[in-house]
């Protein structure tokens, strides 16, 4: 087989990292000014002042809230539209996961507004809180945004871990689109009869560059830009290729495929263009370094539509969006790389060690398996490991007792000891990690335990 020419050089150091945590912190901070600018244009206008009867203060709590509530939901909403400035700083991965972080403290926010407001007008209009929220509801802008706050309660309750375990990624992805919908309905209300936007020279400027800003990179990076590309490369199916008992590799052609862009180790997330499937897009990493003949993705049958995958016709139009992920050479920093792999954690390392540059002996790919015949892309592994000068190491058979992510090992040792005699100068490597999240916080622990440097462990997570 023939592979990808690999990369010929690459910036090593701890500068790199450091430009990368300056970088991060700016946009946190740019985050942190925002929620302190609102706060401070609330204090500016009085929000404190003549805090005489529980209404008025009902009502200071009712529009801080509201402001606040509104600020994080746009930040939430910037860190799921997919924007490179963010993907580059923090990856897919780990906007994500601040994206969770911030659901509930808005979902609390926005209910202690919903709830403040409705008790502060009944108490001024004298009526109870039932009569008085069915009587909110007959003005449009208040009745659209009760409807956007269902939405964002339907949206952070689907999150939850309970929930996620027992939804589809297909049906979590939809419900998630909600969360654009309540955005949109909660908008009318906040100038119609909100105090502190409307008639605020300041206030007012803030908040239109605020949901401008969101909207336009919400359309561009999420809706225009896939669009774009997917008219200027035509991509389709070319060719499905068996690469285990229960993987498939589909190779995808089309125009100009070189100018894609990306890295070995992204992924792109995938939209086959069928009256079915367009509307929901898969995330698969791309298992062959980039190049000017194909993209390819290798995709293991798990189930609802990637089961489907697995007989895709040549000729099929699919749509990418991306890439995205930080899984790449560019977060090394070190001369020496460990891979390591789980089942179909494999297409990104896989793609990443044919890119890498490298000398003989520099990289270490460590492959846990269940039976070579479950292996996908084995043979390819071998062939680029034996090409390169890399080491592999194939961890095969039944996983080990307890929370070990190797195979079983009768002499009794630790993984971490196992470990240290496969790869004895892994402590001075940049590790990378894919597979299953619960076997990769596994692997994580043993590498911290031998000695690694977080900023040197680098993870991709299937995960959603």
């Amino acid at each position: 087989m023939t592979f990808t020419q690999p990369n010929q050089r690459v910036r090593l150091g701890t500068k790199k990292y450091l430009e990368l945590k300056r970088g991060q912190d700016f946009i946190e901070g740019l985050a942190w000014f925002s929620v302190i600018a609102v706060t401070a244009m609330f204090l500016i206008d009085g929000g404190l002042q003549k805090l005489s009867d529980p209404a008025a203060i009902l009502g200071a709590v009712d529009r801080l809230t509201a402001l606040l509530a509104t600020n994080l939901l746009l930040i939430d909403i910037l860190l799921i539209a997919r924007i490179p400035w963010i993907d580059h700083f923090y990856g897919h991965d780990r906007a994500t996961a601040a994206h969770k972080k911030l659901g509930k403290p808005i979902l609390y926010l926005v209910l202690a507004h919903f709830i403040t407001s409705v008790v502060q007008y009944a108490i001024v209009a004298n009526v109870d809180v039932i009569t008085e929220f069915i009587s909110l509801l007959s003005i449009g802008d208040l009745l659209l945004a009760t409807g956007a706050f269902v939405l964002m309660v339907l949206v952070v309750v689907t999150s939850l871990n309970f929930a996620r375990k027992a939804v589809t990624y297909e049906a979590w992805y939809l419900v998630h689109i909600f969360a654009y919908g309540a955005v949109l309905l909660a908008i009318p209300h906040q100038f119609s009869t909100g105090t502190d936007i409307a008639g605020k020279p300041i206030a007012m400027t803030y908040w239109i560059a605020f949901y401008l800003f969101v909207l336009v990179n919400v359309v561009w990076y999420r809706i225009l830009r896939p669009i774009v590309r997917g008219v200027r490369h035509s991509l389709r199916v070319s060719s499905v290729a068996r690469e285990s008992s229960d993987a498939v590799s589909l190779y995808l052609t089309g125009k100009n495929v070189e100018k894609l862009g990306g890295a070995a180790g992204q992924f792109y997330l995938v939209r086959i263009l069928t009256a079915r499937d367009w509307w929901r897009p898969h995330p698969f990493s791309i298992s062959a370094a980039p190049n000017n003949k194909y993209v390819r993705f290798t995709i293991a049958d798990r189930g609802d539509d990637t089961k489907l995958m697995q007989s895709l016709k040549p000729g099929t139009p699919v749509l990418l969006e991306g890439p995205y992920g930080v899984f790449t050479e560019d977060r090394r920093t070190r001369e020496k790389v460990v891979l390591v792999a789980a089942g179909i954690g494999i297409p990104p390392v896989r793609a990443l060690a044919e890119q890498l540059a490298a000398r003989q002996n520099d990289v270490t790919i460590i492959y846990r398996m269940r039976n070579q015949d479950d292996a996908a892309l084995l043979a390819e592994t071998r062939a680029l490991a034996a090409q390169r000068g890399f080491r592999l190491i194939e961890l095969e058979g039944r996983r080990g007792i307890g929370t070990s992510w190797m195979n079983a090992d009768f002499s009794g040792r630790s993984d971490l000891d196992r470990l240290k005699q496969l790869v004895p100068d892994v402590a001075e490597s940049d590790v990378y990690i894919c597979g299953p999240t619960p076997w990769t916080r596994m692997v994580e622990k043993t590498i911290r335990e031998a000695g690694v440097e977080s900023r040197n462990i680098h993870a991709e997570e299937f995960a959603w």
